[in-house]
């Protein structure tokens, strides 16, 4: 069955990333909208806001101070959603009772940290150009390789466990104090994704637990890996997907962006790294640079299609900070990109009812969201 026929007719979508589906439903953007309908994003903000806690010289929620830092600037997070010391927690016995059976609670402590990826208020990753956007993807490597588990195969050499005390900018990480499991790195931009300072930022959580999504995306990895001797789902995706082209928004030597085939978010974009890296630390510094391109295009995108500050949910999913060999070797580098708007600078997509019940549904298609985001490159909007 040609590939085209998919435009017309309702048909479910396989996502072998987490051995789920999404439904698919083309015909279903001629339907009328009169339902709610958000704030355009069109504020202007000054490069320096007083009132900003993340500014730079500025006062924090809980008393402390900002450097005058000049490029990225990190602090743990001072409303964490995870505790580093807390009192433990003991399950009750396993008694056979269907409390034990049904309630079950575990403990999980984790230290969160907060990243600024500029000192100026006012700029977003769609405003900054790659060299900008590189720092904040070398602070990221830093601080996951100073939480990785010193036995782990992603250690080249002792000393790339030690981060610095101090940094330039004022930034000072302590030690873990435990071996945490996973390092969740992402970026929530935008109020309707419930950021609640428009300074350009993201956050970083470390916890003792994996989390369910990369999780759950470890087993598929590892089971395609085991089924076809020894390959790596995502980079056999990555090659897919760059030689047919139909869902490439964008593509260098290292990296392809697109939205991928099981998108569940009108102008999802998954980045993936073409060759096999398990982590930011795998990247040389080419790789880094190309990385950085990606992100800069895909948000500068991003802002042109509707000509406004778009929000999203983006997330980087690599190998966990300590595992076994196999989860470290099967893990691939990539980042998911979930947007919400659907229509227009107003209109946005839920995930409710059918979503909720039953499975993810999805209007438009993979194949037609990538034509418009790769048809509105260039210069972005607000310096024409």
């Amino acid at each position: 069955m040609p590939d085209g026929i998919l435009d017309d007719i309702s048909h479910r979508r396989h996502n072998p990333l987490r051995g789920s589906w999404v439904l698919v439903s083309p015909h279903r953007t001629k339907r009328p909208w009169q339902g709610q309908q958000e704030e355009s994003a069109k504020s202007v903000l000054p490069a320096y806001d007083p009132s900003c806690y993340l500014c730079p010289g500025n006062k924090r929620a809980q008393g402390d101070v900002n450097p005058k830092y000049d490029s990225t600037f990190v602090f743990v997070n001072d409303f964490a959603a995870v505790k580093e010391q807390q009192d433990e927690y003991h399950l009750p016995s396993d008694n056979g009772s269907l409390e034990s059976r049904l309630l079950r609670a575990e403990g999980t402590t984790g230290k969160c940290y907060v990243i600024t990826f500029s000192p100026e208020h006012n700029l977003t990753l769609a405003d900054m150009p790659a060299s900008s956007i590189l720092p904040v993807i070398n602070t990221w490597t830093k601080i996951y390789t100073s939480h990785l588990d010193p036995r782990s195969p992603l250690i080249k050499a002792p000393k790339s466990t030690n981060f610095p005390q101090s940094t330039t900018n004022g930034n000072i990480i302590d030690q873990p104090m435990q071996q945490f499991r996973y390092m969740q790195i992402f970026e929530n931009k935008g109020s309707a994704m419930g950021c609640s300072n428009p300074h350009p930022h993201g956050q970083i959580w470390t916890t003792t637990s994996l989390p369910e999504e990369p999780a759950i995306e470890l087993v598929h990895m590892a089971q395609y890996r085991r089924d076809h001797g020894g390959a790596h789902l995502l980079e056999d995706y990555a090659k897919l997907e760059s030689e047919k082209a139909e869902r490439t928004v964008f593509e260098n030597n290292s990296f392809w962006a697109g939205c991928p085939w099981w998108a569940t978010w009108p102008f999802e974009i998954m980045v993936v790294a073409k060759s096999h890296k398990r982590a930011l630390v795998d990247l040389s510094q080419q790789e880094k640079e190309d990385l950085s391109e990606v992100m800069s295009e895909i948000t500068r995108r991003y802002d042109n299609l509707f000509e406004t500050s778009f929000p999203y949910s983006m997330g980087i999913h690599q190998a966990p900070l300590t595992g076994t060999d196999e989860e470290i070797e099967c893990s691939h580098l990539h980042l998911h990109f979930y947007p919400p708007l659907l229509r227009s600078a107003t209109v946005r997509k839920f995930l409710v009812g059918y979503e909720m019940m039953a499975e993810p549904q999805r209007d438009i298609t993979p194949e037609q969201a990538a034509k418009r985001l790769r048809d509105c490159g260039g210069e972005l909007y607000r310096k024409r």
